[in-house]
């Protein structure tokens, strides 16, 4: 990691975070040392307190750690589950503490599989356990541990986090420090505390929309990655939009919207009513027995102004002569006249699949003197897909042309998602096409610059 110094600013900014971001009728109360000094942690240990423990222990600590203790002897709240990080007197291997348990639990785990050998499931596992450094004295059902025995170029020893409730083993990082930071970012994820991590992340995520809606693909694609794991939910419904352009738009909007139902933000924004929710009933009518389908559930527990958006919605789509609305006026008019064209052409009233046969099967000889009758080629159901492919081959310039009409109908609508509640243009718009609309600059609407 470099000086020990480097763990200060990051310790400090980590303490001002926790403390901006406690909350005194959930949390337990903060130290009165913590609140006066601004800082979790302790003093530092002295070289001679870190030469005790490694002498103790029989092992050198890897630079990480000793730089960190000479910085903080122990640390407070190393994230929402670990409640105590030991100091140098307190460090111990797990096998010779009372959490001597996890390491007992995962070899009962090895014996109770029939399979052998070391790729047996849980061997591995039960072998770094038993072998680990214990970091942490106090968790919830979880513990930090680092492994003497998986050794970087650095001298850094692999760092592991282990939680009962978690659904993973033992999930490694490359070093404590990882770890620690690892700690750090999962804080940000569930509690989002104000202060200087927030409002970098937000201020990442406003020039990631920007350079989106420019033209940019990959690079923001990254940051609103970055940003999720920090727990800024803007990201994700600018991210959603993008990936959805890229390819299984029903799974993405599928997934952003069935954790998102308490998020009134979202659900009463325009961007919900005019593009979320004709993407949720399309998908609805698609999904299979076991997809995630969010409508119902809005329909039972979304907010009472939610729900009666919906009604109304699903309503008007099963009056006569229901059309979809794509943006404004213009560019609406612009993509009906490629949806019309295309609606109107005999392969897209043919049927998906040929008729059932009910009756009984009639096989009759062709006995006439002229040229046999040839099938109707819309019978087919491989030829009504290739006619329809070039169909809408043959459609997409105009549909690309009319995209320079769109525009975002808020700050965070970044891509003209709705489209694919159309089923003809939902077939048109490829992967590979879904990144051409993204890399053109568009949108002249709230927020640009």
């Amino acid at each position: 990691m470099g000086e020990c110094t480097a763990w200060r600013p990051f310790l400090e900014q980590w303490s001002a975070e926790w403390i901006a971001g406690h909350d005194p009728e959930k949390d337990a109360p903060l130290a009165p040392e913590v609140v006066r000094d601004a800082w979790l942690g302790f003093a530092p240990a002295s070289e001679t307190e870190v030469a005790a423990a490694e002498a103790r222990l029989g092992r050198r600590l890897p630079p990480s750690l000793r730089q960190f203790l000479q910085v903080t002897n122990g640390w407070r709240d190393a994230g929402n589950f670990i409640y105590r990080l030991a100091g140098a007197a307190e460090l111990e291997w797990l096998r010779d503490t009372d959490d001597r348990t996890w390491i007992e639990v995962w070899e009962d785990l090895v014996e109770d599989e029939d399979e052998d050998g070391e790729d047996a499931f849980g061997v591995q596992e039960a072998k770094i356990l038993a072998r680990s450094l214990r970091l942490s004295l106090e968790g919830d059902a979880a513990v930090m541990l680092l492994d003497p025995d998986d050794v970087d170029e650095d001298g850094e020893w692999a760092a592991y986090w282990l939680a009962s409730w978690s659904g993973e083993g033992p999930e490694r990082c490359g070093s404590f420090y990882d770890l620690v930071r690892r700690q750090w970012v999962s804080f940000h994820a569930l509690r989002k505390p104000p202060g200087a991590t927030r409002d970098h992340w937000d201020a990442e995520v406003e020039r990631a929309r920007c350079e989106a809606l420019a033209g940019a693909v990959d690079r923001p694609l990254a940051v609103f990655g970055q940003a999720h794991e920090y727990g800024r939910e803007r990201a994700d419904v600018l991210s959603m939009q993008m990936k959805a352009m890229l390819g299984d738009w029903r799974g993405h909007i599928a997934s952003l919207m069935w954790y998102r139902l308490g998020h009134d933000d979202l659900l009463l924004s325009p961007l919900f009513a005019a593009q979320l929710l004709p993407l949720l009933v399309r998908q609805d009518q698609l999904a299979h027995p076991h997809d995630l389908r969010p409508l119902p559930r809005l329909r039972e527990y979304a907010p009472a102004p939610v729900r009666a958006l919906v009604a109304d919605y699903e309503a008007r789509t099963a009056e006569p002569g229901f059309r979809l609305t794509f943006g404004g006026p213009e560019f609406d008019a612009a993509v009906h006249a490629v949806t019309d064209r295309l609606t109107g052409h005999p392969a897209f009233q043919a049927p998906d699949e040929p008729p059932d046969r009910t009756g009984p099967i009639v096989v009759s000889l062709y006995a006439g003197g002229g040229p046999r009758p040839e099938a109707d080629p819309l019978s087919d159901p491989a030829k009504v897909g290739a006619a329809r492919a070039a169909l809408c081959d043959e459609a997409w310039p105009e549909l690309h042309a009319a995209l320079r009409l769109w525009e975002p109908v808020c700050d965070d609508h970044i891509a003209p998602i709705s489209l694919f509640a159309d089923p003809v243009l939902a077939q048109m718009i490829t992967p590979d096409r879904g990144r051409e609309i993204l890399a053109a600059p568009r949108g002249t609407g709230p927020g640009l610059p």
